[in-house]
């Protein structure tokens, strides 16, 4: 059996807070460790980030590519668009 599973590492901050809040209301499968310096979320298959739901988080307008400012580390393929950013690792 194939390993899926994916992983986006963020800093542990108040400019990412609303991010993480956004990805796990919009990745109920997915698990959030917090740690001192960094939010570690886990998940098979596929994370994503939808700029909607981090822009209600936030409170304004929010360009996905915002999301590398807090990013530490990923694991999966990189899928991006103007209305997302996701990871994936299908099998």
């Amino acid at each position: 059996m194939a390993n899926n599973m994916v992983y986006l590492a963020l800093q542990n901050n108040e400019d990412a807070r609303p991010i993480i809040e956004a990805i796990a209301e919009d990745n109920p499968h997915a698990t959030i460790n917090h740690y001192p310096a960094m939010v570690k979320i886990d998940a098979p298959g596929r994370l994503t980030v939808k700029r909607a739901s981090v822009e209600e988080k936030l409170g304004r307008d929010w360009d996905p590519q915002e999301i590398q400012i807090n990013l530490i580390s990923i694991s999966g393929n990189v899928v991006e668009s103007e209305e997302e950013f996701a990871v994936e690792r299908l099998s």
